[in-house]
């Protein structure tokens, strides 16, 4: 009987050692049926009344965080991305289509006033809270419109090196911008409308997502080519390069779990930690659904937003339509949420 059971422990353990702990206990709690017709680019979060912001083709859909219900319509065509000006309690819109931004109240939803940019097809934006200004990152004229968030007046330009992508700001107010075409990082001063640096980021194809981790000094860039990259926020060194999923286009850091999360087409959220040698590494790959390659991260409850939807085949190529997209199934789409289990 004791040498049985000795085996049966071993077989055990043998067992245990091949679970994959990954994931840090992250999975999949809660999945929001949103439905409804057109894509999606960014998403974003209002943590103060718990809205997640995801801008559809023709409408800005405002979804409750915790009943994953619809609270509101934002109709606007083209939006890539909403910035949050708490203080304020203004949301701003970056509308690619007709190269605009339109200024929101956060509360009521009621539309102010739309403000005209100084390029073409405003993606991402960014609110920079030390300077009090909104940021538009035009990825059709490779430069930036500086708002005043107060005023909503435009204040300036500032021309970079190639077609912006994700940007964020440190606590001093910098802003740093992935250079997609470039395979650089962008280092801008709303504040004096100038570019202070365009850090290289070697072995990293076309950066898309980016997040900082402001205590540490640390920037994480996700990549084409399956990478995450660790950056130094005050040197532009790199200090890691981490393998991710394909397809990637978002990526989150959260302070409080000292994790950062790759959000990635191809169906899987890579997590990256900082392990007890004070090397950054691969945690682990949660299973998430094809399509969900952005993500918005809700620090209060640690919970992460993906919206995601299902695709019928794409039809054959024709000389009128050399690359052929797969057409969004009716009403599929949703918002996965992850979250520690």
């Amino acid at each position: 009987m004791k040498a049985f059971l000795t085996a049966l422990l071993a077989i055990l353990a043998a067992g245990c050692a091949h679970v994959d702990p990954s994931h840090g206990g992250y999975e999949i709690v809660a999945k929001y049926f949103v439905g409804g017709a057109g894509g999606w680019d960014y998403v974003s979060i209002d943590e103060k009344r718990h809205h997640l912001f995801v801008g559809r083709t023709d409408r800005v859909q405002v979804i409750d965080t915790g009943t994953g219900r619809v609270v509101g319509d934002l109709k606007i065509g083209g939006v890539h991305g909403v910035a949050v000006a708490q203080e304020l309690g203004l949301g701003f819109t970056s509308n690619g289509r007709t190269d605009s931004v339109t200024v929101f109240d956060l509360g009521t939803l009621a539309v102010i006033e739309t403000v005209k940019v100084t390029g073409k097809n405003p993606d991402a934006i960014l609110y920079e809270p030390v300077s009090r200004r909104v940021l538009t990152f035009n990825g059709g004229s490779a430069n930036v419109t500086v708002i005043d968030a107060a005023t909503r007046e435009v204040v300036g330009t500032i021309a970079v090196s190639g077609k912006p992508e994700f940007a964020v700001a440190d606590e001093r107010g910098r802003v740093f911008v992935n250079i997609e075409d470039r395979n650089s990082l962008a280092v801008i001063d709303p504040a004096s409308l100038t570019v202070s640096n365009d850090w290289p980021l070697t072995g990293c194809d076309e950066p898309t997502g980016l997040d900082i981790d402001r205590a540490a000094g640390r920037l994480f860039s996700v990549c084409h080519n399956r990478k995450m990259v660790v950056i130094d926020s005050k040197s532009g060194e790199i200090i890691a390069s981490l393998p991710i999923g394909a397809s990637v286009d978002g990526v989150v850091f959260d302070p409080a779990k000292d994790l950062a999360f790759s959000s990635n087409g191809d169906g899987t959220v890579t997590i990256v930690s900082k392990g007890r040698s004070g090397r950054y590494e691969v945690l682990g790959n949660v299973e998430t659904q094809k399509s969900a390659r952005t993500i918005a991260l809700e620090s209060s409850t640690h919970r992460l937003y993906l919206p995601a939807a299902s695709y019928a085949p794409a039809a054959d190529a024709t000389p009128a339509g050399p690359r052929p997209r797969p057409s969004m199934i009716e009403d599929s789409f949703v918002i996965l949420v992850l979250a520690p289990g």
